[in-house]
């Protein structure tokens, strides 16, 4: 990624945020926790993240499996598809590198694909070429792991929603989820605008088939879903107008973040989850705060400290917005219209793009904080007020279940 000042478009689009309902502090208090998920030694979920995944080699290939063996483990009802592409590289000697995109999809059951609103989460999986043996653990390993334990969680909610909504809930019926894990997001020697975002600018589609898969050739990710239509009928023209936003995860992890909001188009978005935040906290449910219980226990004052935030910017005024941002995967997607949140801390970490940047330097409470915090929010945009297990007896199995 990198910062730019390139001034954006001011047209402000109409937004879906009078769709958007809060969930009940009762909800938020009952989210679930994620078990040994984020465990860098044993974690079912980071932990197989947390290699050199450089694109074009086994280190990428193998997570790229582990993302594809959990969801089908643990996700079965998910349509998985793999965007694949090949381009040739500034240390690869004229020859062709692959990249490869996933991306799972959940819609409602018998809702068709042209008539699926979505709320995209988005994070780049593959590791930078150099220091040799580059992690990226907030870069994006952390990041992964918390869009794979934010779906988890939330699945059997909307499975419950489907099933006990009103065929005439238009709405309800026919808003899906997305993950995108894109490939090639890191430049092999200097960012510029053919050495970095490979995966999120070409691509050619696999679409997974148990028994045969099927290849069909096409150009970028982004252009594809721009051109490849929808039925006549159907109420959005393309993958990409399905797209309500396109919520990008990056360099996360780290202790301490603030992170601005960049775009006014979504700022309505941007203050929905500060919304969440706020909430976290007064509840005393963030464990990096340092007014938790299990920080205050460890103090001898027992007094309450200045509540840190992540997302500062709720207050952030329209006259505010300058026009500039950080070059990211968001960037093919944008240019075509697509809105964009994206979760990306200003200053960088001190990690960023250095050896350091590994599982022992991650802070574990704020990885879980950031999960907390996009799993309240995606659970509002779901709209899955009522259908989230809060029952101590639920709560456990799924703690049980995640520990095994």
């Amino acid at each position: 990624m990198l910062f730019s000042s390139a001034l954006l478009p001011l047209a402000v689009l109409l937004s879906l945020g009078s769709a958007y309902r809060n969930v009940s502090d009762d909800t938020l208090k009952n989210l679930p926790g994620p078990g040994t998920d984020f465990d860098i030694k044993k974690g079912s979920i980071l932990a197989p993240i947390l290699v050199p995944r450089v694109s074009g080699t086994e280190g990428n290939a193998v997570v790229r499996q582990h993302f594809i063996d959990w969801f089908k483990k643990e996700l079965p009802e998910w349509r998985i598809e793999l965007h694949n592409s090949t381009s040739t590289t500034p240390i690869s000697n004229g020859k062709e590198t692959p990249f490869v995109n996933l991306i799972a999809t959940r819609d409602p059951p018998g809702a068709l694909q042209g008539d699926v609103s979505r709320l995209a989460l988005v994070a780049h999986y593959d590791s930078k070429y150099t220091p040799k043996g580059f992690i990226g653990a907030v870069d994006s390993a952390a990041p992964c792991a918390m869009i794979m334990h934010t779906v988890r969680s939330l699945d059997a909610a909307m499975t419950k929603k489907w099933a006990a909504a009103d065929s005439d809930d238009f709405d309800v019926e026919h808003r899906g989820l997305q993950v995108l894990f894109l490939d090639g997001e890191e430049a092999f020697v200097s960012w510029t605008d053919s050495d970095s975002l490979y995966g999120a600018r070409y691509a050619r589609s696999l679409h997974l088939n148990p028994t045969k898969p099927m290849l069909t050739f096409t150009s970028a990710l982004a252009e594809n879903w721009e051109s490849n239509f929808h039925a006549a009928a159907s109420v959005y023209r393309t993958p990409l107008d399905s797209m309500e936003l396109f919520l990008l995860l990056d360099l996360l992890g780290s202790a301490s973040p603030t992170v601005p909001s960049y775009f006014k188009t979504t700022h309505w978005a941007y203050k929905h989850m500060a919304n969440v935040e706020a909430r976290l906290r007064k509840l005393g449910l963030m464990k990096s705060s340092p007014n938790h219980a299990s920080k205050l226990a460890k103090r001898e004052d027992q007094k309450r400290r200045r509540e840190p935030n992540f997302l500062p910017e709720a207050s952030k005024s329209d006259n505010s917005f300058m026009g500039g941002f950080v070059q990211d995967d968001h960037v093919p997607f944008m240019a075509r219209g697509v809105e964009i949140l994206h979760m990306i801390p200003s200053p960088f970490p001190q990690v960023w793009h250095t050896i350091e940047d590994d599982g022992e330097h991650l802070d574990t409470d704020t990885v879980e904080d950031w999960a907390k915090l996009v799993m309240g929010f995606t659970a509002e945009w779901m709209e899955l007020e009522g259908f989230l297990d809060t029952k101590p007896e639920k709560r456990k199995e799924h703690a049980e279940k995640t520990e095994l």
